[in-house]
């Protein structure tokens, strides 16, 4: 039977997921996360006419031939409007901010402009509006301002703020359970025994989850036994986890119980298997409203099936659009052989030169080898059956953030 491809797997995967439940989030905790609903201003910014700079409000005709002799009948300042109009030989001492008084149609900057007590000399003419932020310059209560749909940004939160709003809606965020399987793993800090080895895949599953937003509970290492795994599974439904990932335990072994504890427990078996290096004993499925990644207990296979799989999973929970790691092109640093029924996603250092970024895979490509995953700069994506390539022909990468 032809192994599944990888995008026929995300297909799959993304196929029953749909955006959670909105909530009303304060704006300290809305970063990142997508609207559920459009946003519209409550205020009108700014509310009235104010002033761009420290300087003196006037009537323009009255400073249209300079110098200009004037009385000094108040002063306004940001947050203290002044109750009296402005009127023919008169100005008012305004700050930046401040509400521009009725009478005057502009503000001359104090640097062009000598004061006497109560009188003001301007030496250079100014124009009607000059230096005045007019009433709904930016935007107009009722105005629709950010969509729905739309990932808020800094600015956005900004934004927000200045429409009067301490809350936005927005879908929940996705949480994320997750647990190692194997009686050969020990915590990091954990002097290992014989045969046995540190766990770290849910360090990296977990920080993948989070960098996209989710909630992560990881949930420890379960030992190979049925019972144990039931009862891990049993704790994240109890969680309230929206995904499930497993680690281990999902491949052909006698010890690799995941499959069976998620068939005693009912779930929809979705797929199990891909054409993919490394992650093929990837498995998915649903139990309940609960999504389930089994991803292999390797640490290479688990972060690339988090990356091409987990990541756009959070993605489209969380409402966002933009679901897949973006892709570029590249030169390639070596010859590459032929390739199999498998698409190969090769760690790779990236370079400049000349000609463009060139991406060099590392000589060994062993799932388990995490130093070449901590040094690369991207993986290489080779579709399966691709011929084989030359050193400079294009590839596709995966870039890594830093």
């Amino acid at each position: 039977m032809a192994l599944l491809s990888v995008t026929d797997a995300l297909e799959r995967v993304l196929a029953h997921a749909a955006p959670l439940l909105a909530e009303e989030a304060p704006l300290a905790e809305a970063d990142g996360r997508v609207l559920a609903y459009a946003l519209k201003a409550r205020r009108t910014q700014p509310p009235d006419n104010v002033s761009a700079m420290d300087g003196y409000a006037v009537r323009t005709d009255d400073v249209a031939n300079v110098p200009a002799r004037l009385r000094i009948i108040g002063e306004v300042a940001a947050g203290r409007p002044f109750a009296r109009a402005v009127g023919r030989g008169e100005a008012a001492r305004i700050f930046t901010g401040g509400v521009v008084p009725d009478g005057a149609d502009t503000v001359v900057i104090q640097e062009f402009t000598k004061r006497d007590s109560d009188w003001v000399e301007v030496q250079r003419p100014t124009t009607k509006g000059r230096h005045i932020r007019a009433q709904a310059l930016d935007f107009t209560a009722g105005d629709t301002l950010l969509p729905a749909g739309h990932r808020l940004t800094a600015r956005d939160l900004a934004l927000a703020a200045a429409m009067n709003h301490p809350l936005v809606p927005v879908y929940r965020r996705p949480k994320v359970a997750m647990f190692a399987t194997g009686d050969e793993l020990v915590p990091p800090g954990v002097a290992p025994g014989p045969g046995q080895i540190v766990s770290s895949n849910t360090f990296t599953l977990a920080a993948l989850a989070r960098a996209e937003g989710a909630e992560a509970a990881d949930f420890g290492i379960v030992a190979d036994r049925l019972d144990d795994t039931v009862a891990a599974i049993r704790r994240a439904r109890e969680y309230g986890a929206d995904i499930l990932v497993t680690s281990g335990g999902a491949s052909v072994g006698e010890y690799d119980l995941v499959l069976k504890a998620f068939a005693a427990e009912g779930m929809e078996l979705s797929f199990w298997k891909l054409a993919l290096r490394p992650g093929r004993p990837l498995m998915h499925g649903r139990l309940g409203a609960m999504q389930v990644l089994g991803v292999p207990g390797n640490p290479v296979s688990a972060f690339v099936c988090g990356l091409l799989f987990l990541v756009p999973l959070i993605r489209r929970l969380a409402g966002r659009r933009d679901l897949a790691m973006p892709t570029e092109s590249a030169l390639l640093g070596c010859d590459l052989p032929a390739n199999d029924e498998r698409a190969d996603y090769l760690r790779a250092t990236l370079k400049e030169s000349p000609e463009g970024l060139v991406a060099t895979p590392f000589p060994v490509q062993d799932s388990s080898m995490m130093l070449p995953l901590a040094k690369a700069d991207c993986l290489i994506i080779r579709q399966p059956h691709a011929p084989a390539a030359k050193a400079g022909d294009r590839c596709t990468i995966v870039k890594f953030e830093r």
